[in-house]
């Protein structure tokens, strides 16, 4: 093992559209990694984490897969999910842990990362430069996009199933191709991945229509609550109502969309209470209204278009308090948007 060619002993940081000399050397001289991203995982954190793990593997390093929830029942069927370890705790010894789309080892919710080499990945406007090695590209449409570019860097091969895991990362972080980070460049990335034996029919069959029954339960229960304001539109359930749908914390994926998909409506937010009282909030924005700044106010972050974050409760409060700051938000804004 390799350590003392990119020991590092302070943080570097690349803000760019393709990874620095150091990140690369890291990933060719370490052999011992683990792979990890938050809690919570959606499409583009399982996609680029069973990516970068195949590449690895090409790359012939021993690569390992973490996370502290499991794998939402929609990525299932993706290559190599099997391998996807589920702990709270870090066990074994590797040369560098990498973080995938995390603004810190909190993010993970993965005890012991702490004091390891660290990598981190992100494409986030909340992204911090917590790690050894930190490559961050706020433009970049999802971390998807950034592990293809490390690919290409590396000068590795896109196998089928790494282009199927990569098409379903940046499927799911552009919303479908609708997020406003979705440019030329996207669809160009989304063709060559097709070409290298992603398929789009079957990717879109297994995240958009294999919801299990207690989503669609969910889903009924929440829209009986929508409630719209002008251009706020936000609906939400209880603890007991998810209980009763027999619902889990992956059938609330997707739910705030329907509350966007209001013509007229720019910013959207669904409530979830957790058993502890607390309120989960997933918030969706359309055009330049960016629901990321809301969210980091809470301690929370995300995209632009599409951020969260977790209030204390009761409901009815951490909805007040919500409300409120999107009201303030979309005020300010309508004043910057007149000043100019």
């Amino acid at each position: 093992m390799s350590q003392t060619a990119t020991c590092i002993t302070e943080p570097r940081t690349e803000r760019s559209a393709h990874p620095g000399p150091a990140l690369l050397a890291a990933f060719r001289e370490k052999d011992r990694f683990l792979l990890t991203a938050h809690a919570r995982p959606d499409g583009d954190a399982i996609g680029s984490l069973l990516g970068l793990w195949m590449l690895l593997k090409e790359m012939g390093k021993h690569a390992e897969m973490q996370l502290f929830d499991r794998v939402p029942m929609i990525y299932r069927t993706l290559p190599g999910s099997e391998h996807i370890r589920h702990a709270n705790g870090l066990s074994g010894s590797y040369d560098a842990i990498v973080l995938l789309e995390c603004d810190g080892v909190e993010r993970s919710r993965i005890q012991g990362l702490s004091g390891n080499f660290l990598i981190n990945i992100d494409h986030h406007t909340s992204g911090r430069d917590f790690a050894d090695l930190n490559w961050i590209d706020v433009n970049a449409s999802a971390v998807a996009e950034m592990i293809h570019r490390f690919a290409l860097a590396a000068g590795l091969p896109i196998t089928p199933p790494i282009a199927t895991c990569l098409y379903t990362g940046l499927l799911s972080d552009t919303g479908s191709f609708c997020y406003e980070r979705t440019r030329a460049e996207t669809f160009a990335l989304a063709k060559d991945l097709v070409e290298q034996g992603a398929s789009p029919a079957r990717i879109a069959q297994d995240v958009y229509f294999s919801n299990p029954a207690s989503k669609m339960r969910l889903l009924g229960t929440a829209l009986t609550t929508l409630q719209r304001e002008g251009r706020i539109a936000w609906l939400w359930v209880t603890h007991t109502d998810m209980m009763r749908a027999g619902a889990v914390e992956e059938d609330c994926e997707g739910i705030v969309n329907y509350a966007i998909g209001i013509s007229g409506v720019e910013v959207a937010v669904f409530l979830r209470e957790l058993p502890d009282h607390r309120v989960r909030l997933s918030l969706r924005s359309k055009g330049k209204m960016h629901v990321a700044e809301v969210a980091s106010r809470f301690g929370g972050g995300g995209h632009d278009n599409a951020s969260g974050c977790t209030l204390e409760g009761p409901l009815y409060s951490a909805m007040d308090r919500i409300l409120q700051e999107l009201r303030r938000h979309l005020a300010v804004n309508v004043s910057s948007g007149s000043a100019g």
